[in-house]
């Protein structure tokens, strides 16, 4: 249900994809590393063209019952449920239920501003009003039940941190209440309406309304990292409700997304509303690149599950990973994962320890780094013991020493070495090699 908007790859200064089949026994090397480096558990699905491709899981559901994953196993997918949530909304306001201005006030007067905040602003988190997983005791009582009625008050005492519309601010509280909206218009609870309006309609097997997880049902707990992994606190969902309350399979978001995408659930006016990005988010769903691709989706995280899922559309792929175990990054796994899917240059990554190299060695690094033959600066910044790098505009990228003079970024299979004594940087990426001297 905690939330961060997660670029895939924006690195983009060297885009020579080569055009292979999709590499199988890499993907599932990949995994089995993971696996075998203790890096993850999880489960990953990818559908083309309505049909999938590829599956597998890593790890355990259940730790304590020694239960393995397997593709069919089941996830919190934490906040992907605002995706499902927005599509049940827009098929209210096509049955002209409800209307992209409907104000909150029809609904709940005593919630701040409820006669300035509109369904639009819930659903594209313009509201203003606080995010009540943000509250300081919100750990004390999460794995508490709470009625609809409690959620409310506790709404109203946290009240507004601007004005509706006046930014975008993401907001659990949002979801949560576009829940208790559709429970009024259906005059149903929300567990019903899902199952009515999406689960029933396309056949979603392993997808509901999540309850106290049970391991002999095929649901995963989730687990932290700590010399060995750790059961994690479990939120007690009656409070998430459309905010992060969905329990799912890869395969089953990637059907949901296929269905989404191909007009089965919302019109295409309503699906051009939801890719309509405005400050950084649509309704329900989210844009972000790979490379060249854009894909929408979104990700998640509810206590130490994690999950991200997108579609492209031009490539009418799917992809979702979930998981109840991260060490490896989940932006890491799925650029992975498309790199390997889409035919580009990737390494395996070897999970060996980083080196580590004295502040005197990494001092002879720092710089701007060019050449005439180069479309863009390399910066090369030192934070701690780190070296970050950053190209002319694009995001900046941590980089891992594997040798004296020679860092990685591996998930972009971009390798930086370095010769100081002559102020030059040689790049390797893609198969090409650049030479950049330090300005």
């Amino acid at each position: 249900m905690r939330y961060s908007l997660i670029l895939l790859l924006s690195l983009g200064f060297v885009v020579t994809a080569r055009a292979q089949s999709f590499d199988k026994e890499k993907m599932d090397s990949l995994f089995t590393l993971m696996a075998q480096h203790d890096q993850g558990m999880g489960s990953i699905s990818l559908y083309q063209n309505g049909q999938e491709i590829y599956a597998h899981a890593i790890g355990l559901a259940d730790i304590e019952q020694n239960i393995k994953a397997t593709p069919e196993s089941k996830y919190r997918i934490g906040s992907v449920s605002k995706t499902f949530t927005a599509t049940i909304i827009m098929q209210m306001v096509q049955e002209n239920k409800l209307s992209m201005d409907t104000p909150l006030q029809a609904f709940f007067p005593q919630i701040p501003n409820a006669d300035k905040i509109t369904l639009a602003h819930l659903l594209r988190h313009r509201s203003g009003l606080y995010n009540y997983t943000n509250q300081a005791d919100f750990r004390n009582w999460m794995d508490q039940a709470k009625s609809k009625e409690e959620l409310l008050e506790i709404f109203v005492e946290n009240g507004v941190d601007f004005e509706p519309g006046e930014k975008f601010a993401y907001a659990n509280t949002n979801y949560v209440l576009l829940s208790f909206i559709a429970e009024q218009v259906d005059n149903q609870p929300f567990a019903d309406i899902l199952q009515a309006r999406i689960i029933k309609p396309l056949s979603l097997k392993h997808t509901y309304f999540g309850g106290k997880i049970n391991s002999g049902q095929g649901e995963a707990y989730s687990y932290y990292w700590v010399d060995g992994w750790q059961l994690a606190t479990e939120t007690d969902m009656s409070h998430p409700q459309g905010a992060g309350s969905i329990v799912s399979t890869p395969a089953d978001v990637d059907a949901f997304l296929v269905a989404l995408f191909n007009g089965k659930l919302v019109s295409e006016a309503s699906l051009n509303q939801m890719t309509e990005i405005i400050g950084g988010y649509g309704i329900g769903l989210i844009q972000f690149p790979f490379y060249v691709k854009k894909a929408y989706g979104h990700d998640g995280r509810i206590d130490e599950f994690y999950a991200m899922t997108g579609y492209f559309p031009k490539d009418k792929l799917a992809i979702t990973y979930l998981s109840n175990g991260i060490d490896m990054p989940i932006n890491d796994i799925m650029i992975a994962a498309l790199s390997i899917y889409f035919g580009r240059d990737y390494m395996l990554p070897d999970f060996k320890p980083a080196l580590r190299l004295s502040p005197e060695t990494l001092d002879q690094y720092p710089g701007t780094y060019s050449s005439p033959t180069f479309p863009l600066k390399v910066t090369i910044t030192q934070h701690d013991s780190t070296l970050i790098g950053q190209a002319t505009g694009q995001p900046s990228f941590p980089l891992e020493a594997i040798e004296e003079n020679i860092f990685q970024f591996q998930s972009a299979g971009l390798v930086l070495e370095f010769v100081p004594g002559e102020k030059l940087m040689i790049l390797k990426q893609g198969g090409g090699e650049y030479h950049l001297h330090k300005e």
